[in-house]
């Protein structure tokens, strides 16, 4: 394996980990609002597999559902990614 092999590799894995970190961010503040994840879909005008794929770290939200979702949640984008 060459060097640039591994190092694409790795910040693949760096990515991987940061939305994973994200996702579990995501949850922890939804839950806190004792919202489902059907509920702050509608909230926010997501589909509720779209939240559950966020909350796994499955997707890689755009800045512009990134300010839905803290809409949603009613706090301030800086709130949503303090993780």
């Amino acid at each position: 394996m060459s060097y640039i092999t591994f190092l694409r590799q790795f910040a693949g894995l760096m990515d991987r980990i940061k939305l994973k970190e994200f996702g579990l961010r995501l949850k922890q503040l939804r839950i806190e609002r004792n919202l489902t994840q059907e509920k702050l879909a509608f909230k926010g005008d997501f589909d509720r597999n779209y939240i559950g794929m966020l909350e796994r770290g499955e997707r890689n939200p755009s800045l512009l559902n990134l300010i839905r979702l803290s809409d949603a949640l009613s706090i301030k984008l800086n709130e949503l990614l303090d993780f």
